[in-house]
């Protein structure tokens, strides 16, 4: 964490109060690219429709993504095994407000872009200019350079991240092995792109918007024997990840909500998150303040049906990079966790400057 004034900002029109900020060396670009989504902002209506933004890095492919409707549902599981009480419960109430949703995970087509950038950078993501990795430097455009190259980007991988599966980095399959604070930083590097403001969900968004307005154990209702017709997960799968999209979508139009990979979310991963939660409460989530564990959702390719219901949870953890020799090891890659990936949101409502920031900024956190 690094200590901000308000001199930052001195020739803004935006001014912060004196906070902690995490990465507040990268606020520049913060700053920018949330100049640029305030005016687009500011010239669109903002009407609840399916909509598809093109990424130019990504050849223009086009993102698609879906209307979630804000409203209430109860969050956890009403079971009361005994890890369903810590882990899934209490059960509470809570408000959620609209939000478009990516209709699939994130794929090949559009991280590959991000993940193999073509600069020379430090470990950190930002640009080296001074040959040291180690070092972090300001996020300033020199000749020749974007606004995009500002936004801190992956270092190459160690492995191939596909893992070999599927077809390599086919533009069809999700993206995996994917660390938080990576997905963080992509959800910047697509803003700066569209103009349109991207994170990732929180438990409570993605929670609802697996659920599609039920109350039973999966989207479709409480009998597993109809698994198969709506996700990848043990066994169907054949032990690797599948194209997204082949499944039957869920009632509001996602697919893969449950199975194919699991999904990175927002919060810090609290066994008892959910006794803090006031029935009622809005748009609740718990922010990461460390590295591990964060929360993370949906089950995937290579876990059994109980792991896919709409109320599990798990947690990321330090083991995932086991294979990773470096030293410390990489912010940006999990070399054993070809079953990770996650998907974007877009809030109807603008966040400020602050939000913005911190929710590209949570990673990768202050310690192991």
């Amino acid at each position: 964490m690094i200590r901000i004034t308000t001199a930052i900002l001195a020739t803004s029109s935006i001014v912060l109060a004196e906070e902690t900020l995490p990465n507040a060396h990268v606020l520049p670009t913060t700053k920018a690219i949330y100049e640029l989504i305030k005016k687009n902002a500011d010239l669109e209506a903002k009407d609840m429709k399916p909509y598809a933004d093109k990424v130019a890095l990504a050849e223009n492919a086009e993102i698609e993504l879906l209307p979630i409707p804000a409203g209430e549902f109860l969050i956890g599981s009403p079971d009361q095994e005994e890890k369903r009480e810590t882990d899934e419960g209490p059960q509470q109430s809570v408000k959620v407000d609209a939000f478009w949703m990516a209709k699939v995970e994130t794929t090949w087509n559009f991280y590959r872009p991000f993940m193999e950038n073509g600069k020379n950078r430090n470990k950190d993501g930002t640009l080296n200019r001074d040959s040291n990795l180690t070092t972090s430097e300001a996020p300033e455009m020199k000749e020749g350079e974007v606004l995009i190259d500002t936004v801190t980007q992956p270092t190459p991988p160690y492995v191939p991240m596909h893992f070999s599966m599927g077809d390599g980095y086919s533009k069809e399959f999700p993206a995996v092995g994917v660390t938080q604070h990576a997905a963080n930083q992509f959800c910047q590097w697509l803003s700066a792109q569209t103009g349109h403001f991207y994170r990732l969900p929180t438990e409570a968004e993605w929670e609802y918007a697996c659920r599609a307005g039920t109350k039973t154990a999966y989207a479709w209702g409480d009998d597993a024997s109809k698994m198969g017709d709506y996700a990848w997960f043990a066994e169907n799968s054949e032990f690797q990840y599948q194209k997204v999209g082949t499944k039957k979508a869920n009632d509001w139009g996602l697919h893969d909500m449950h199975g194919n990979v699991a999904e990175l979310v927002l919060d810090q991963y609290l066994a008892n998150s959910y006794e803090s939660y006031k029935n009622g409460v809005s748009n609740p989530i718990t922010p990461p303040t460390k590295r591990y564990p964060t929360s993370v959702r949906g089950g995937h390719w290579d876990a059994d049906a109980d792991q896919l219901r709409s109320a599990n949870r798990s947690a990321s953890t330090p083991d995932w990079k086991v294979r990773d020799p470096q030293i410390p090891k990489s912010i940006w890659y999990f070399t054993d966790a070809p079953f990770l990936g996650f998907r974007v949101v877009r809030p109807l409502k603008t966040p400020t400057l602050e939000e913005m920031h911190k929710a590209w900024n949570t990673g990768p956190g202050d310690s192991e």
